[in-house]
C-alpha cells in the first residue's frame, strides 16, 4: 500500500534507505533542512491528531539522514511505546546493544514486529546486529534490509497513528 506522505516528508524520503548497521555518517548537506523542520511544516498538509507520533517520524528522519544524537534527543522525550522504539533502533545502530534492549523492553509487543516476521524477537535482532557488525557479509546485508524494512514499517505505523488514518 503506498502512503501519500506529503510534499515535505515525500521529498525527504526520496534518499537510499538502506542505512548502515552502526552510526553510518551524518548527511551534512541537509542538516539545516531538519533543524527547521516542525511537525507544523512536515504536517502541513493534513491534520495531526496526535501530537508524539508526529514527532517520531520526525525522530525517523533524524535517524534516516545518519544524525544519530539528534534522533535520541527527540526520541527519548517521547514518552510512547513508538518514542522507545525509535530509542531502541537508535541505541542499536550507535553500538549500545544493552541500552537498545532495555528500550525494546519499554516497547514490550508492538505491530510492527508482526509485520516484520511472524516470530520477530527484537533482542534476537539486537544480537544479529551485533553479530553482524563484527562478521559483516552476508549477515551484515540481511541484517541491513531488515533494518530499513523495521524503519519503513514503524514510519508508516507512526505517520497513520498521528492523522489516524
Amino acid at each position: 500500500m503506498n502512503i501519500d506522505y506529503g510534499p515535505v516528508f515525500g521529498e525527504l524520503l526520496q534518499i537510499e534507505r538502506l542505512r548502515a548497521l552502526d552510526e553510518g555518517s551524518p548527511d551534512e548537506a541537509n542538516r539545516d533542512r531538519l533543524q527547521s523542520l516542525s511537525v507544523d511544516e512536515a504536517f502541513a498538509h493534513a491534520k495531526v491528531v496526535d501530537t508524539d507520533n508526529a514527532r517520531c517520524c520526525l525522530s525517523a528522519m533524524w535517524l534516516l539522514y545518519d544524525f544519530l544524537d539528534d534522533s535520541h534527543t527527540l526520541s527519548q522525550s517521547i514518552e510512547t511505546i513508538e518514542g522507545s522504539f525509535w530509542h531502541g533502533i537508535m541505541h542499536r545502530r550507535e553500538g549500545d546493544f544493552s541500552n537498545a534492549k532495555y528500550w525494546f523492553r519499554k516497547v514490550g509487543s508492538h505491530p510492527v514486529y508482526e509485520l516484520l516476521a511472524a516470530d520477530f524477537d527484537p533482542f534476537d535482532f539486537v544480537d544479529a546486529c551485533q553479530s553482524a557488525l563484527h562478521n559483516g557479509g552476508a549477515e551484515a546485508d540481511r541484517c541491513r534490509q531488515l533494518q530499513q524494512r523495521e524503519w519503513e514499517l514503524l514510519f508508516d505505523y507512526c505517520y497513520r497513528q498521528a492523522l489516524r488514518e
